[in-house]
């Protein structure tokens, strides 16, 4: 919230610039001091003081906003290029903390808070994606992204008609972690969640303890193949960056498997050479 009230104090300086609107004061300077200090009394814990640093912030934004919005009366022309900012610091301004859709970013409306449980990393700013790979080999076979933060179990048959679509073959059976209780995939008793105890053939027993291997196969994905961050803009973007994520991920598998086969011909043919002068 900080951080996005600023960010909107400054792009409000700019965009009155570029179309030639005199600002009474821009608060440039003393938004960043604020924004600074805020961001010190957080990391110190001082609740109160961070609080009332944040209102700063909000205070400036809503002056320059009605600064603005006085300036741009009777003016359709210039009204129309900042129609779509203001109506995002509106929304900016009248948010509260427990509201749903909330905004998170001015240059990207559709980033969502995405909860994920763990000690390190309680939140992820963000689209949910949906990640298919092989039981075997990790090879990716599908990314969806899914706007909207829905629940895990309710993604799973469009990730799975995703993936017979794209192989051309039925799957026979599908690994999930304990996030897809409650799913709705059209053949119930082909999904095995993780810790699963009943039902299971020593094979599916042993396939199930691989679904864990999908874990690094994400980390690789968003530390190498720009899934952490994506620069490309909208949710079509969002799709997109999730397809090609997993097409360089498998590009890189590839690679590898080409460079171990090339490492084993060279050496075969080293050793051969080696007999062969003796």
């Amino acid at each position: 919230m900080p951080g996005s009230t600023t960010v909107a104090a400054r792009s409000w300086s700019a965009l009155a610039t570029k179309h030639g609107l005199v600002l009474r004061q821009s608060y440039a300077r003393l938004g960043k001091r604020v924004l600074r200090k805020a961001g010190a009394y957080l990391h110190a814990r001082q609740n109160n003081r961070a609080k009332r640093e944040i209102k700063r912030l909000k205070t400036f934004l809503g002056r320059v906003t009605r600064d603005i919005r006085r300036k741009l009366a009777g003016d359709a022309a210039l009204t129309s290029h900042f129609a779509r900012a203001l109506a995002l610091v509106d929304r900016l301004l009248a948010q509260q903390r427990h509201d749903t859709g909330k905004l998170y970013s001015l240059h990207a409306p559709e980033v969502e808070c995405l909860a994920k449980g763990k000690a390190h990393k309680k939140y992820e700013f963000g689209v949910k994606v949906s990640v298919a790979v092989t039981n075997r080999s990790g090879f990716v076979l599908g990314m969806m992204a899914l706007p909207g933060n829905p629940y895990d179990g309710h993604t799973l048959d469009g990730a799975a008609r995703q993936v017979e679509r794209l192989t051309g073959t039925p799957i026979a059976r599908l690994y999930v972690d304990r996030g897809y209780r409650g799913h709705n995939d059209r053949r119930k008793d082909r999904v095995f969640l993780s810790g699963q105890r009943r039902g299971l053939t020593p094979t599916i027993r042993k396939e199930l303890r691989r679904r864990s291997a999908i874990e690094p196969a994400i980390g690789h994905m968003k530390s190498d193949g720009r899934l952490g961050r994506n620069y490309l803009l909208g949710t079509l973007g969002d799709a997109i960056n999730a397809i090609l994520a997993g097409v360089g991920y498998n590009l890189r598998l590839i690679l590898n498997w080409l460079r171990a086969l090339f490492a084993l011909i060279v050496t075969a043919l080293l050793q051969t050479s080696a007999i062969v002068s003796r």
